[in-house]
């Protein structure tokens, strides 16, 4: 049925912007977010494990991450784990629990961050596409089957597109806020 075309095309695209969203909570902007520890795994018991399943991780200052791994033991392996991520801070270690102290961004690396929006935002537009030109296939194909006409055809391509235009602005909305939590700090 055509009307689940838009319905699919509606859920896949609010699915793109929310992985959207997740990818822009990974890039550091200053301010302390348990997010940008995400894709860190530790090495616990020979298996690499989320770092959110290992310890609490909380934000007791603006600029600061406190992380308290529920099994004492496991702190050191923590620690390996966040030198050897991509977070580009280095953890401070106490013997119970780890500090890390995001530093505060310089004008220079705000603007390489405001890049890296930029090509996320690329990415996620070229996502959006592909459903789009998915969405339209399908419309075709039920056109060739005989099951729509020319006209109901134009019709789905034109609801296909307002649903494309709203997701793009919600992008470039999530985009902007993002950029002002990069720069503003």
């Amino acid at each position: 049925m055509a009307a689940d075309i838009l319905k699919e095309t509606k859920q896949r695209m609010s699915k793109a912007i929310d992985a959207y969203r997740n990818e822009l909570a990974t890039i550091r902007a200053g301010r302390a977010n348990a997010s940008i520890l995400n894709h860190v795994n530790v090495l616990y018991y020979g298996v690499p494990t989320p770092l959110n399943q290992l310890a609490s991780i909380t934000v007791p200052e603006a600029r600061m991450l406190l992380i308290s791994p529920y099994d004492k033991s496991s702190l050191t392996e923590i620690e390996k784990a966040i030198l050897q991520s991509d977070v580009g801070i280095t953890p401070s270690n106490d013997g119970s629990v780890i500090r890390l102290v995001i530093p505060a961004l310089t004008q220079e690396r705000r603007q390489e961050l405001v890049k890296q929006v930029g090509k996320e935002q690329e990415n996620a537009k070229i996502v959006l596409r592909n459903i789009r030109r998915d969405a339209i296939d399908q419309t075709k194909k039920m056109q060739k089957d005989n099951e729509l006409t020319e006209d109901d055809v134009k019709d789905y391509e034109k609801d296909i597109q307002v649903i494309i235009d709203e997701a793009t602005k919600e992008l470039e909305k999530v985009s902007a806020e993002k950029e002002a939590e990069i720069l503003g700090d």
